[in-house]
């Protein structure tokens, strides 16, 4: 159920006031309490009325938000806790509220390689501890794809702290085809998830052009407070808007690319679009599709085409399709080989 700030100011307040058994407790005295709470909190006056605060003990004794405050009413005018130590800030949490709880703990832990939660780690282990204090350990519903052993995650921290206040970034960088490292001063515009993997985009000291380095290449990483940040326009959604994967090509050409798509696979592409550019061209009598998506030629979209083996063929540009039809015929003399 959701709940609205003055909603929880005004249960606290109740809760508040009736853990004070040495004060008498009418139906005005807590609406003139909740109606002061809220103009602490909100800096103007705030009219509470009588309905409201009634509706509030109602569903504070109820279990809908998991209270069941044990109010009651006494001499026909007071309010108070039946049981002397009762608060609403010390509800056990519930089973589902565990569940919860667990599932969200290990999500959040998926960025704890950014200062920018360094405070929130605290918050998470005081969490976990919390939860294995109330329950034993059971199976996670939600299984998360991570990879501690990723290379370079180390450096996310420092990427995102130096696009943050604009620091020129020195970095030793070893692509997977260089025989050497090579350094370089970037100007990171952006940070970048794709297939499990992390990449910087910006510009470096020596081309106008964006550039995209991946963070699992990056050798050595320090700020360069000397050089002068290269301001920029750059607007990632515009820079991805035809691009399948992270690796944007400048001198790539722009292509309608069209895929048959096998009866098996074609729910899944259905349901899950290549790119926002897809469009379903002809549905055939068994089952099997034809669509068209507009991308650039790069190296991500050859290997989601060769992904799905004999599912998908590429019918459309004919250079796509002769680049298809080498790689698989490679692969097929490779399986030829005597190992």
């Amino acid at each position: 159920m959701a709940l609205n700030k003055n909603a929880l100011i005004r249960y606290r307040t109740i809760d508040k006031c009736l853990q004070n058994r040495y004060r008498k407790w009418t139906l005005d005295d807590l609406i003139q309490a909740c109606s002061d709470a809220l103009y602490e909190y909100e800096g103007r006056k705030v009219k509470v009325s009588k309905r409201t605060v009634q509706l509030d003990i109602q569903m504070m004794r109820s279990d809908k938000l998991g209270y069941e405050a044990p109010i009651v009413v006494y001499d026909k005018k007071y309010y108070t806790y039946s049981e002397e130590d009762f608060t609403i800030t010390d509800i056990p949490l519930t089973k589902g509220d565990m569940q919860v709880l667990s599932e969200a703990v290990e999500m959040l832990k998926q960025f704890k390689d950014f200062s920018l939660f360094s405070e929130l780690g605290g918050i998470i282990h005081k969490l976990e501890d919390k939860i294995h204090t109330q329950k034993s350990k059971g199976k996670s519903i939600i299984h998360l794809d991570k990879n501690e052993s990723l290379k370079g995650l180390e450096h996310l921290d420092t990427i995102y702290h130096a696009i943050l206040k604009q620091i020129v970034l020195k970095i030793e960088y070893q692509s997977f085809k260089a025989r050497e490292s090579n350094t370089v001063f970037f100007s990171a515009y952006i940070l970048k998830e794709y297939n499990n993997r992390w990449f910087a985009l910006g510009k470096n000291d020596t081309e106008d052009k964006i550039i995209t380095y991946a963070l699992d290449r990056i050798i050595k990483i320090d700020y360069a407070l000397s050089k002068t940040y290269r301001l920029s326009d750059f607007d990632a959604d515009e820079h991805f808007k035809n691009t399948y994967g992270v690796t944007v090509l400048n001198d790539a050409q722009l292509m309608d690319i069209q895929l048959w798509v096998n009866m098996h696979n074609a729910p899944y592409v259905m349901t899950k679009p290549f790119h926002h550019s897809q469009q379903l061209l002809e549905q055939y009598d068994d089952g099997s599709i034809l669509i068209q998506i507009k991308v650039h030629h790069n190296f991500e979209i050859e290997r989601l085409i060769l992904g799905f083996g004999n599912g998908i063929i590429v019918k459309q540009p004919r250079r796509l399709r002769t680049n298809i039809k080498w790689r698989l015929q490679k692969a097929i003399e490779n399986y030829n080989e005597v190992v």
